[in-house]
């Protein structure tokens, strides 16, 4: 590993005299004065690239002490890296403390590492936080007609960008703007913690989020994505703290994270109405595994509700989900077109839940009213197997579109315990066509029951995607 400023050879005599001075100062006789050696400490991570330099946040006056801004260190850092984007890449490291700070943009070729005892506190100070525009495929913000702030975290066009650690905190202080948003005083969109536009080779690890100000993690028209590791807290109350957002990404793997949040674990996206219909790009090829979601307002995991670049490929299994309003949620409209197809879940585990299933082509927010009521979305191809539910309100609220109804859905396996309070009437079905096989308590009449012999009959691809076989490597480096 070359330290800032060293070559190759330097570094390796540096590190050779280091070893002799520790070993002279054992051999020193007990109570001879002696002038202590410098310790270094190691800490190692797996990524998917490892890096050529590597300098802390504090080599470019950072102050950890949560009151003074680092805004400007942070991209003063970054800035001074990216002269080693075509010589191994960069590594930032983030020590012990709490670093307050606003946006700040990463670069490729480049990892942001956090200690584990380092805090990124998000700035309240609104001037520390650039305005975008709209995303094309939106053509209007989230919270208001405008732009959006910009994410904590954020990139464009990047390549090979990695944001870990050891488990190290990013704090959004979110109550700041959920107070604003409550109370209608904000004119742009409420910034994410983390969000990576137009990139590929994308990692997100071994790290933690707290009380984002909206999304915590949004990959967008982006590629070749691993979200690993991560852990998500937000109050269950507070206003769309969607866990992780892939929206028209394709080839991303998300597994074993933990979330709590105010909105769905994990909402793919592709874009709103007119605007999406007309970006054209889908999200596909999407794993997610072994994910343990808490949400008693949303769903563990939810396709939609802007869909309208269409979803297709998405192969989810063991999940748990705790206190959650619904474990898959399909959600869709007249306006939106676009599809969501080839949907495999297996292997879900499930404990105090309003509904297990969710499907809606009734959810009716829009971007504006331009969107094309023609515009049929078509949901098809809906594979759930091998999942375990108890102390559930209603199994199933599966309700397709007068015309346009949702195919192919395929349940099976499906052991459904009820609450004690429960709704007379489990299953309820519109617009849908599909078969089941082997589901308690019994599907309603638009699902028949296909009998024992069909119990596999719900797919799931036993090919993996190219994104399963990326393999990380093993990264040391000391520090001083």
């Amino acid at each position: 590993m070359e330290l800032l400023g060293m070559s190759p050879l330097r570094t390796q005599v540096t590190g050779i005299a280091t070893v002799l001075v520790m070993v002279a100062l054992v051999l020193v006789p007990r109570g001879a004065e002696a002038r202590k050696g410098r310790v270094l400490e190691s800490f190692e991570y797996t990524a998917i690239s490892c890096r050529g330099h590597s300098a802390s946040i504090t080599d470019f006056g950072g102050v950890g002490d949560g009151k003074t801004s680092n805004t400007k260190a942070f991209q003063d850092a970054v800035t001074h890296l990216s002269q080693y984007a075509s010589d191994g890449g960069a590594q930032l490291y983030v020590p012990a403390g709490q670093w307050l700070t606003g946006s700040f943009s990463l670069i490729s070729h480049f990892t942001l590492y956090l200690h584990k005892d380092a805090v990124l506190l998000a700035s309240q100070d609104m001037n520390e936080w650039p305005v975008l525009k709209p995303l094309p495929s939106y053509g209007r913000g989230r919270d208001a007609a405008g732009g959006r702030f910009t994410s904590l975290i954020f990139g464009t066009n990047l390549t090979d960008v990695i944001v870990t650690g050891a488990n190290g905190t990013i704090d959004g202080q979110g109550a700041f703007w959920w107070q604003n948003f409550h109370r209608g005083k904000l004119k742009y969109t409420r910034p994410y913690l983390i969000e990576f536009m137009y990139s590929d080779n994308i990692q997100i690890s071994n790290v933690t989020l707290l009380n984002s100000p909206s999304w915590n993690v949004h990959p967008v028209y982006s590629s070749n994505i691993l979200v690993q590791g991560i852990t998500i807290i937000a109050p269950v109350t507070s206003p769309n703290t969607d866990g992780i957002n892939p929206d028209s990404c394709t080839n991303v793997r998300i597994e074993d994270s933990y979330i709590v949040s105010g909105d769905d674990c994990i909402a793919v996206k592709s874009g709103w109405d007119e605007y999406g219909i007309s970006f054209g790009m889908p999200t596909k090829q999407l794993v997610i595994r072994r994910l343990t979601c808490i949400s008693p307002y949303s769903a563990a995991i939810a396709l939609g509700s802007e869909m309208s670049g269409g979803i297709q490929d998405v192969r989810a299994e063991d999940i748990t989900a705790v206190h959650t309003e619904s474990g898959v949620r399909i959600k869709t409209a007249r306006g939106r077109g676009g599809f969501v197809k080839d949907i495999y879940v297996k292997r879900m585990s499930l404990h105090t839940m309003k509904w297990v299933f969710w499907m809606t082509g009734n959810y009716k927010a829009h971007a504006d009213s331009h969107y094309d009521p023609n515009a049929l979305p078509v949901i098809q191809g809906i594979n759930y197997r091998d999942i375990v539910a108890d102390n559930v309100s209603m199994a199933a609220r599966l309700e397709g579109i007068e015309g346009d109804p949702f195919t192919q859905i395929c349940i099976s396996n499906v052991t459904i315990g009820m609450a004690a309070k429960a709704k007379k009437v489990p299953w309820t079905c519109t617009d849908v066509e599909g078969i089941t096989s082997g589901v308690s308590p019994r599907p309603c009449e638009l699902l028949p029951d296909q009998g024992p012999e069909k119990i596999t009959a719900c797919d799931f691809p036993a090919e993996p995607l190219a994104i399963d076989r990326v393999e990380l490597k093993s990264c040391t480096y000391n520090i001083g």
